[in-house]
């Protein structure tokens, strides 16, 4: 056994099958060339510079999405020089910004309140920085955002105009695409995405203001837009993995996810017909998205060290450092095919939260790991 052979790895471990990750990359850059946007991925997902050089190698666009400051930091020594900060901003981390900025990139940040407008003008005087300011939308109710015909949508802009910061547009996220039960609901959602981005946008016009970007995104709505007219550019950041969410929500098959968690099995519980293994929450996240939808993926789907998906077998239930695998409709399972040491691999619910607390990944062709690709970590 070589120390480039998957079955040597240690468990749990990251792991991403180069294949399947091209075949994604490629998949959305030729959807978003459909719709006539640029592509500015969201790199929280995979927090890789190397994933983002393999992004940008096919798209040709170097504009990235962050959601810390460390990918920030990370991003921008790499070379990316576009970027946008997509969680709403606060004045103790506008230091971090500029220093993006000094260092050559053109950074804009995110608000959604007039608190938010005034701190990071103010901040910008202070420091001498002029901050680009894109205003937070909620388009579905979702989370956080202003509404499209919401009066504090132009009351923000207007304090962006005394120096400090200034307009550069406006930017959503249909987060509650999520939650969609049918292609044709993600499509709607798409287009409720879209229409209210591009309303908010035409009334700052209107009153005045420029209004440059107008960024919208998520991975189901990127996917199933029928277009996107008035949209400058958009945000997709799971598409590189893909994950069980996804494709139960039809926008990839469970064949598509490129990024899985290698185990071991460590023991049984043969009256329960359990496989016991290494690769707890801790390994696989607390995710359990796939609950609400069709087909409840537990935290994982099972397949074996080739990455063939092993018919209904699923993580039905973790703790810290181990996971419990059984069939999904509680039919026997035979404990002598999985003997103590059998490396699986488990597909996970949500590629974003199941990469986050690995420090690396080892990418894979068939079993051979030809690559160690390393990753930011933390906020």
């Amino acid at each position: 056994m070589t120390e480039d052979d998957l079955s040597n790895l240690p468990t749990p471990s990251a792991v991403i099958d180069l294949e399947r990750l091209d075949a994604n990359i490629d998949a959305m850059a030729r959807c978003v060339d459909a719709l006539g946007v640029a592509l500015r991925p969201h790199v929280k997902t995979h927090k890789s510079l190397e994933v983002a050089h393999r992004v940008a190698a096919r798209s040709g666009c170097r504009s990235i999405t962050v959601s810390t400051l460390e990918e920030l930091k990370t991003f921008v020594a790499g070379g990316f020089d576009d970027v946008m900060y997509a969680v709403g901003i606060v004045p103790a981390k506008l230091d971090a910004v500029a220093a993006a900025m000094a260092a050559g990139a053109r950074v804009s940040v995110i608000l959604d309140s007039a608190q938010a407008a005034e701190m990071v003008a103010a901040r910008g005087r202070a420091m001498g920085v002029d901050f680009a300011v894109c205003l937070e939308l909620d388009t579905d109710g979702h989370r956080a955002g202003i509404g499209a015909g919401d009066p504090l949508l132009l009351t923000c802009a207007d304090l962006l105009q005394d120096g400090g910061a200034h307009l550069a547009g406006v930017m959503t996220h249909a987060g509650e695409s999520y939650n969609c039960t049918s292609i044709e609901a993600i499509r709607a959602m798409a287009e409720q995405e879209r229409s209210l981005t591009v309303e908010a946008a035409q009334r700052l016009r209107a009153a005045g203001h420029t209004c440059a970007i107008v960024s919208v995104g998520s991975t189901p709505t990127a996917t199933f837009a029928r277009h996107l007219e008035g949209v400058t550019e958009a945000r997709v950041g799971v598409y590189v993995f893909q994950d069980l969410v996804m494709a139960g929500l039809g926008v990839c098959r469970p064949e598509d996810v490129a990024m899985t968690v290698l185990t071991s099995v460590i023991g049984h519980q043969s009256a329960r017909n359990w496989i016991i293994t290494d690769a707890g929450w801790m390994a696989l996240s607390g995710d359990r998205g796939t609950g609400g939808q069709a087909a409840d993926q537990g935290y994982g789907m099972v397949a074996d060290l080739d990455g063939r998906i092993l018919d209904d077998l699923i993580v039905i239930a973790a703790n810290q450092e181990h996971g419990i695998i059984a069939d999904r409709r509680g039919r026997a399972v035979d404990a002598a095919a999985f003997p103590i040491g059998t490396r699986l691999r488990i597909l996970p619910n949500h590629a974003c939260a199941t990469a986050a607390p690995y420090d690396a990944y080892h990418v894979v062709e068939g079993r051979k790991v030809s690559a160690t690709w390393a990753k930011s970590r933390g906020w």
